[in-house]
């Protein structure tokens, strides 16, 4: 900011891009290029330094209201999760945070537990509110995909694909499963099972892609007894235990696709009388916090969370809302060994 005096007083007046220019001593339009880093600038490299220069000197703050209006950006993303009980989506929604802070942009996060389905989201967006969407929950019609492109608004869907979307983030979920399952299988477990997700959800498909992948790796067929699918949750972890335990030969060893499912498996299991990991050794996708304050301590394949969260909100202020974005979110993916997990008795 700099200082001018009227009337015997001193004020403040905020610094402009004019003032800029005429220090640098190149034109306004340079310097508004420069500021909002426009990547077709063909300028030299002490041109771009000068102006930098001048930038600190003056101590230069972009007026963030003119320039919304300019630009009709609202400097908003918004993110659209299913629920905010499950601690997995806290992960993502900081990763995307942090991504839209550096990019000058605030996050708005909304759920379908307040009775607001991904159609309102779409609403907001459409009424230029956010720059953009990003779908972990909801569905999203044909309709509505066409609707968005006819406006020329971006949106993603964060790992999960929609049928035909073109338009996705998704983490490595067959990997991550794999890593888990073939843990299982190094200690000399072969009766392995698997309490997966819902059976409609993209990753409950991929995760139990990879436990399948990773059994026929090991010359081991899929027993689909060993197969329970459900509510991702406690409640869908004691489900699961239930029906496992029924069987004649229970397994030895449980792969759960979801850390917050394996709270419950690992609450049914001591229900029951089934120590861990003595009689049954337990290892689950998604490493947070809480993971190791469980009784015992899980073991998990630690998923890149954050950096899911980031990459999708990056890629959805950067890619025109017509062009297809494939993305698969690889590394880093690490098995994290604690006390669930051991050789079967």
């Amino acid at each position: 900011m700099t200082q001018s005096t009227g009337g015997g007083r001193s004020r403040t007046r905020r610094v402009t891009l004019a003032d800029v220019a005429r220090k640098a001593g190149v034109d306004k339009a340079v310097v508004s290029r420069v500021v909002n880093a426009d990547p077709l600038l063909n300028i030299r490299p002490e041109t771009r330094a000068r102006v930098n220069a001048a930038l600190k000197e003056l101590d230069y703050r972009p007026n963030v209201a003119a320039r919304s209006l300019r630009t009709a950006r609202a400097g908003t993303v918004g993110l659209f999760i299913p629920d905010f009980a499950n601690p997995v989506y806290a992960e993502i929604i900081t990763g995307a945070e942090t991504a839209a802070a550096e990019l000058d942009c605030a996050l708005m996060v909304g759920s379908s537990t307040a009775g607001r389905g991904a159609q309102s989201y779409l609403d907001l967006l459409g009424q230029g509110r956010v720059d953009g969407l990003l779908l972990a929950g909801g569905t999203i019609t044909g309709e509505e995909q066409a609707g968005l492109a006819d406006r020329g608004l971006p949106w993603l869907f964060v790992n999960r694909r929609g049928p035909g979307s073109g338009r996705h983030v998704i983490l490595d979920d067959v990997l991550g499963a794999r890593m888990a399952v073939e843990h299982l299988l190094d200690l000399g477990h072969r009766r392995i099972a698997h309490v997966g997700g819902p059976p409609a959800a993209d990753t409950a498909q991929r995760r139990h892609d990879g436990y399948a992948t990773a059994l026929r790796s090991a010359g081991i067929e899929e027993d689909p007894r060993l197969v329970v699918q459900g509510a991702y949750g406690p409640d869908g972890g004691v489900q699961a235990v239930r029906r496992l335990l029924e069987q004649t030969e229970p397994p030895t060893a449980m792969f759960v696709a979801n850390v917050a499912s394996a709270i419950g498996v690992l609450s049914a299991l001591r229900a029951r009388g089934v120590s861990v990991p003595e009689e049954m050794s337990v290892v689950a996708v998604h490493d947070l916090p809480l993971a190791e304050h469980l009784i015992p301590p899980l073991t998990t394949v630690r998923m890149p969370l954050r950096a899911l969260g980031a990459r999708a909100t990056r890629l959805l202020l950067s890619v025109p809302a017509d062009h297809p974005v494939e993305e698969v979110v690889r590394e880093p993916i690490e098995l994290v060994v604690r006390q669930s997990t051991a050789r079967p008795a």
